[in-house]
């Protein structure tokens, strides 16, 4: 029982940092994987992690996202910038071709050269604000940036914030632009696994309940800490760690 709850703990960790940072969950799950093998990774588990980062948003969020007198046009926009990850990501999913993208070799290549294109990202500077300049049109160039996130190691966050940077906005409204995003993505993500579920015998127990607790909890500091740091420093400390990710995958496949 004790290892199981070890193993929920880990794996909050892992949904709960990878998700919001620009560093690729997919990697750190196949990293992770290779050196422990989980028996809790379940779908019903994947799930309440996913949920408990979604909540942690909604949370987080909360007077933009639900105040929708006020933000209305914010609502919008976040389903517009979604379509391009939805209509391409269901059809990828529905016709099994999104199986050939989760190839460790791919991840190691993706995490390696997305990484390079966010460190050169970062370096543009930044004149555009989320308040004036964050229309249809640049919502819709970071939600096709988006899609490049099916591919494991690409990293959402990732893939978001460079677009947002190349745009010109600025470090902390790339990553609001990037966790505003993420709640259609981890609601389609939520819904693809409840509706495989059906063909699961479903096991709901403490550990479930305990993940959502925990992801929420990994994903609320996560958001709170990145948007402190991204304000007064660059982004290169996760270009660098990307780096290294990349480097030790790279040792995995070919040593």
């Amino acid at each position: 029982m004790i290892s199981n709850f070890i193993e929920i703990f880990l794996l909050s960790i892992i949904q709960g940092i990878s998700e919001f940072l620009p560093i690729s969950s997919a990697a750190h799950l196949i990293l992770v994987s290779n050196i422990y093998e989980f028996k809790n990774q379940s779908l019903i588990i994947d799930i309440s992690l996913h949920l408990g980062s979604l909540l942690a948003i909604l949370f987080y969020f909360r007077d933009d996202i639900f105040n929708f007198s006020k933000n209305k046009n914010l609502f919008y926009k976040i389903i517009v910038g979604s379509l391009p990850l939805i209509i391409i990501g269901y059809l990828l999913y529905t016709s099994n071709i999104i199986n050939y993208f989760r190839d460790i070799k791919v991840i190691a290549w993706a995490t390696l050269f997305f990484g390079i294109l966010l460190y050169i990202a970062d370096k543009n500077k930044f004149s555009k604000k989320i308040d004036i300049d964050f229309n249809i049109k640049s919502v819709l160039i970071i939600g096709f940036f988006q899609v490049l996130a099916l591919t494991p190691g690409v990293s959402r966050a990732g893939i978001t914030i460079t677009a947002g940077r190349i745009l010109g906005f600025n470090r902390t409204d790339s990553a609001k632009i990037s966790f505003y995003l993420a709640i259609p993505a981890l609601i389609g993500a939520s819904v693809l696994g409840i509706k495989d579920l059906f063909n699961e015998s479903i096991d709901f127990n403490i550990l479930v309940l305990l993940g959502i607790f925990l992801s929420f909890i990994f994903s609320l500091l996560t958001i709170k800490i990145f948007l402190k740091f991204i304000k007064n420093f660059s982004l290169n400390v996760f270009v660098v760690y990307r780096l290294f990710l990349a480097t030790v995958l790279f040792y995995i496949i070919y040593f």
